[in-house]
């Protein structure tokens, strides 16, 4: 994942002190006064235009990211805020060069050189510092999206989807052949689960456990539910929808069904609805399972491994409704 490699952000007072020390061992190494003074607002400018640059470079291009991307970064740190603070960047450097060069040009023909080079490194601080909130921010969307999981596209994806405490997490630990991976989303302890299951030789399935999502409008959700539903939509070749039957879980089943049928309609993929906790409740003409006792797991994961064949057909197969027989 692109984010992983932005490294830490600099503030406005590093970059300068870096550039100047720099600049002053370059400074060091002229014997003619005026020519020093020239060389080090040369060598401050560069080194100030160079770092800035590079932290611009350092972020990927968010419109060539897939969409799962695209919107947890929107939704967690905001694109707007993200290309303002890039494209103020991009000025500082930019201005930086051009008073640079300006000042390095004229102290050819200044009698006060060393004044010349004060003047320039107080303009060239002052632009630096003028896009302090801005590496800040960037340094903060970087610690951000950094922890964000890392989801194969290439790989055939289920997305584990229902309401808080009804075994989506135990379903993943159950059926994945690893330790799943656990990064932990801002804003809330929960983590989210990145599972992979190996299939044959040289195919895997790759699971991603979802934040719960509670059964309100769109606009009341929070970022956590928000990004919960970009992932069933942009991520998921097949949604597992598990349903707790016996309501331990804290929500009845008339509101998981609710949610269910809403998953179902903002997505074009199979949505399969499993009911776990069968060994306390199961509902009729629905696939049962246990992720206590492992009941029904692996017939579970089984039924998802047809949907990882169909996806190749234009015709999928419905999946069984709960309350319905088949």
């Amino acid at each position: 994942m692109e984010f992983e490699t932005i490294p830490t952000v600099p503030t406005a007072d590093e970059v300068l002190d870096r550039s100047l020390r720099r600049a002053a061992a370059k400074k060091k190494q002229k014997i003619n006064i005026d020519r020093a003074n020239e060389e080090f607002v040369r060598a401050v400018a560069s080194a100030i235009h160079d770092k800035l640059k590079s932290v611009v470079a350092s972020f990927p291009s968010f419109e060539r990211l897939p969409p799962f991307y695209q919107e947890a970064a929107d939704i967690l740190v905001s694109l707007d805020r993200l290309k303002k603070s890039l494209g103020a960047v991009t000025w500082a450097a930019d201005q930086v060069r051009t008073i640079g060069s300006g000042y390095a040009r004229s102290m050819r023909s200044a009698e006060e050189t060393d004044r010349v080079r004060r003047q320039a490194v107080a303009r060239i601080a002052s632009v630096v510092h003028q896009v302090e909130d801005d590496l800040l921010f960037l340094n903060e969307a970087r610690n951000i999206l950094r922890k964000l999981p890392h989801v194969n596209e290439g790989e055939f994806t289920v997305v584990v989807a229902g309401y808080p405490n009804v075994g989506k997490s135990s379903f993943i630990r159950l059926v994945s052949t690893a330790e799943p991976e656990i990064a932990a989303y801002p804003f809330t302890t929960k983590g989210v689960i990145v599972g992979h299951r190996d299939i044959g030789r040289r195919e895997r399935i790759q699971f991603i456990d979802t934040p719960g999502v509670l059964e309100r409008p769109a606009d009341e959700r929070n970022p956590i539910e928000r990004q919960a539903v970009s992932a069933i939509i942009n991520t998921a070749d097949v949604v597992l929808f598990i349903l707790d039957a016996s309501e331990h879980c804290g929500y009845t089943l008339d509101d998981q069904v609710r949610l269910l049928e809403e998953v179902r309609g903002f997505v074009d993929v199979p949505v399969v609805a499993v009911a776990n906790k069968a060994d306390i409740r199961g509902i009729e003409g629905c696939p049962a399972m246990s992720t206590l006792t492992g009941e029904g797991v692996e017939a579970a994961l089984d039924l998802l491994l047809i949907y990882r064949k169909d996806t190749t057909q234009t015709n999928l197969r419905e999946p069984p409704q709960p309350g319905t027989q088949e």
